[in-house]
């Protein structure tokens, strides 16, 4: 038995955000709205997600101790997260900063701050998490050794999810763990190198699959999203929506689609659950104020 539906390992930051016009080309400046702050970082928004959709979910993550590290637990608190796993020190709260235009598209720069802290030594002490999750997602705003840490520790029946955002490449080990590999275009294009991308997400999908990892989901925004495993590639349909902001909505999809898995459904199944999740995420402005429950993607 599960003491845990979902473990996430990964970033937690302040998201500073201001509207703007239209974001800046190199050397330019332009001028926005005033300046919100919200809970945010990939690994803080998907146990967020995760926790509103009625999953028992635990955060292992670092923050600073400072008022945003505060924030941060206050918020992962208050969805229901179980914070035990949160580590404070090291160094300041990681921060970061967002632009969103008017079509609710967003650019994102991140100071990674305690997150570059959260060690292969932290993992090794939060055993307990890891062995009493059913499981265990990841992304990149942590270090990549720590990420491999992971999944050396994880239990044997566990299944493990990455989000390799922001994309870098990766040791086969990590890749070989994956179940699935969730990129968007970018990500994709990233890990590939350029070199065996394909024109298509569905030569991306099959190229990336072939890297090693058991599964890959390629998402494609308002077009919905590939599910690749073995032979197959099948599309997941969008769901049509008016985007406000498409800040966390990559982090809904995946916790949502984390959730699913862990539940006992199928992968193509999660995927099309997750995209209601992300669809419903964009309507609203934040990361993880825009997170829906279970009842409203129902409605949905």
């Amino acid at each position: 038995m599960y003491d845990y539906d979902l473990l996430v390992v990964g970033s937690a930051n302040a998201d500073l955000v201001i509207g703007v016009e239209r974001r800046p080309d190199a050397g330019e400046t332009v001028l926005g709205s005033d300046l919100a702050v919200h809970p945010g970082g990939k690994g803080a928004n998907q146990a967020v997600a995760a926790a509103r959709l009625g999953a028992r979910t635990a955060l292992l993550a670092r923050v600073g101790d400072d008022a945003h590290g505060r924030m941060l637990l206050d918020s992962q608190r208050a969805a229901g997260v179980d914070t035990s796993g949160v580590l404070v020190g090291g160094a300041p709260t990681g921060v970061a900063l967002i632009a969103v235009d008017p079509s609710g598209d967003n650019s994102i720069v991140v100071s990674p701050g305690a997150n570059a802290h959260l060690t292969p030594q932290d993992v090794r002490a939060a055993a307990d998490l890891l062995h009493g999750s059913r499981v265990v997602s990841a992304q990149l705003e942590i270090p990549v050794e720590t990420v491999a840490e992971v999944v050396r520790r994880l239990a044997p029946d566990s299944r493990f999810v990455l989000n390799p955002s922001p994309p870098r490449p990766l040791p086969d080990e990590i890749l070989a763990a994956a179940d699935p590999l969730i990129v968007n275009e970018h990500e994709a294009k990233v890990i590939l190198d350029g070199t065996e991308a394909g024109k298509t997400p569905e030569e991306w999908a099959r190229s990336l699959l072939a890297r090693g990892p058991r599964s890959v989901v390629v998402t494609l925004g308002g077009e919905g999203a590939l599910v690749a495993t073995g032979d197959t590639v099948v599309h997941i349909e969008s769901v049509k929506v008016a985007a406000t902001d498409t800040t966390g909505a990559g982090d809904a999809f995946t916790a949502a689609l984390a959730w699913s898995l862990g539940a006992g459904v199928s992968l193509e199944a999660a995927a099309t659950y997750a995209a209601r999740v992300g669809a419903l995420a964009v309507t609203r402005r934040g990361a993880q104020d825009s997170y829906p429950t279970a009842a409203e993607v129902e409605a949905l």
